[in-house]
């Protein structure tokens, strides 16, 4: 059993995270993936466009996600919003008003920045404000750190979100995805 364990763990460290996210999405049937595009979530997009058990397309707003996803749970569809933090600042009010209101389990899958070396004055802003936004709305949210947590936290987040029917978060660190390369429009 042992043996099992260890060889499963070694198979999962193999792969990439947008390769576990997919299993983990695919696992929980999560098949609309509506997302404003993104840099860091680009592998996890061109993954799931390539997929033929996703339906994924861009949405012009990230609050136009949000209204996708729960409308196709109430249609009986499993979905996930992807996005990046700065995305997330658009979000109180309809987070508020539609799936916490009505207790459904929308899922946001969220690239973050705004750490650990970013450029990016308004990511940082947003990222210090992201996890008190979610605490005072009571949505589950977990940050995800490294590769052999990836699978593990999100299918169980999934499946609270699903079983509690309560939205829930996914926060993708930069020691995850590597975040965002760049040079800082500051040089030295």
């Amino acid at each position: 059993m042992a043996i099992a364990a260890a060889a499963g763990s070694a198979a999962a460290s193999t792969r990439a995270w947008h390769e576990i996210v997919v299993s983990a999405l695919k696992a929980n049937e999560v098949r609309l993936v509506p997302y404003v595009p993104d840099n860091v979530l680009r592998p996890l997009i061109e993954a799931v466009h390539a997929d033929p058990f996703f339906t994924a397309f861009p949405a012009a707003r990230e609050e136009e996600a949000v209204g996708i996803v729960a409308g196709a749970w109430m249609a009986g569809t499993r979905g996930v919003v992807l996005m990046q933090t700065s995305g997330f600042a658009t979000l109180a009010n309809v987070l508020a008003s539609l799936p916490c209101a009505f207790q459904i389990p929308v899922l946001l899958l969220v690239s973050e920045r705004g750490t650990l070396g970013e450029f990016n004055v308004g990511q940082a802003m947003v990222w210090r404000t992201m996890r008190p936004v979610l605490e005072a709305l009571g949505m589950e949210h977990h940050t995800v750190t490294r590769l052999d947590e990836c699978g593990f936290i999100c299918d169980r987040t999934i499946k609270q979100a699903v079983m509690t029917q309560q939205p829930a978060a996914l926060i993708l660190s930069p020691l995850l995805t590597g975040g965002k390369a760049g040079a800082s429009p500051v040089t030295a």
